[in-house]
């Protein structure tokens, strides 16, 4: 049975924040961003909030109909960095002031991952993909991720993501990203690794 799904709107963007702060509440990086189980709880639906809006205005979210798993997506054009930050960028800075002022890793995550996003050719960018914990194991993700990867096999256009886990490493490689360069490892923290997909012309129609 094929996973249904639809593009979230306005009206969705609580369900959307909600189960990106319960997908994420384990996740490496979220807790090197947010040390503490205490803190995390209270705090990371704010950062979730803030990338949903940034990725709501700027990209889409693809959301399954049962709302059990969404991903953020955005468009990079050429010579342009997906959702990063350069130094004279302010964005990460205002997020950091909306999520929590005095958690200078909520701003450096921004510019970290910016150091590492390629430029130079237009790209469908993952920002980040959320199933609920009770639901993961079902294919929702990659019932999300392939969807639209078999649009980019069709338009001739990449992709790009920044894996959070080694567990999230090996879906996305079996889905055909590869490594596109050395991981990012975030200081005393873990490791996130960046990955790139070119599209499969075999399957352009």
């Amino acid at each position: 049975m094929g996973v249904a799904i639809r593009t979230a709107g306005e009206q969705d963007r609580e369900r959307v924040v909600r189960l990106l702060d319960a997908a994420f509440q384990d996740d490496p990086v979220s807790s090197w961003v947010f040390p503490g189980e205490e803190y995390r709880r209270t705090t990371h639906h704010r950062l979730m909030a803030s990338f949903t809006d940034i990725v709501m205005a700027d990209g889409w979210i693809d959301l399954t109909e049962d709302g059990a798993a969404c991903a953020l997506w955005l468009p990079v054009p050429a010579d342009d960095h997906g959702g990063g930050a350069d130094e004279e960028d302010d964005g990460p800075a205002l997020v950091r002031e909306a999520v929590d002022a005095d958690n200078e890793r909520v701003e450096l995550i921004g510019r970290l991952t910016a150091g590492i996003h390629p430029s130079g050719r237009a790209h469908a960018y993952l920002w980040m993909i959320g199933v609920a914990p009770g639901r993961q194991g079902e294919g929702l993700g990659t019932a999300l991720i392939g969807a639209v990867l078999d649009r980019c096999d069709r338009t001739g256009l990449p992709a790009y993501l920044e894996a959070s886990s080694a567990r999230s490493r090996t879906l996305y490689e079996r889905l055909g990203f590869e490594a596109a360069g050395e991981p990012l490892a975030l200081p005393d923290g873990p490791s996130m690794w960046p990955m790139w997909r070119e599209p499969r012309t075999d399957t352009a129609t």
